[in-house]
């Protein structure tokens, strides 16, 4: 007896997602209000606030179906750290 064997590809298809990066140059005083209007559009993937020498200073992800209640504490901190910076870059990871 003969033994055959059959190989099939699988013509599942992965979901494959590009990103891209944004960044804006903002102050301390209008952070918190960009931020809020970045979260608005809502797609976007993660936020990064960097200082004006390019250390990172916050970063967090924004998964879809974030309710604005969850992202209260972050926009509380966001806005002490607006007291505290005088300029400051927020680069958005989006997703296309």
């Amino acid at each position: 007896m003969k033994k055959t064997s059959k190989s099939t590809k699988s013509s599942k298809r992965k979901k494959t997602s590009q990103t891209f990066e944004e960044t804006f140059k903002v102050t301390g005083e209008e952070l918190l209000g960009k931020v809020k209007n970045l979260v608005k559009e809502g797609n976007i993937r993660r936020l990064i606030i960097k200082d004006n020498k390019g250390r990172v200073i916050i970063e967090f992800p924004l998964t879809v179906g974030v309710v604005i209640t969850v992202l209260l504490p972050v926009f509380a901190a966001i806005g002490a750290l607006a007291a505290l910076v005088t300029e400051c870059s927020i680069t958005v990871v989006r997703e296309v």
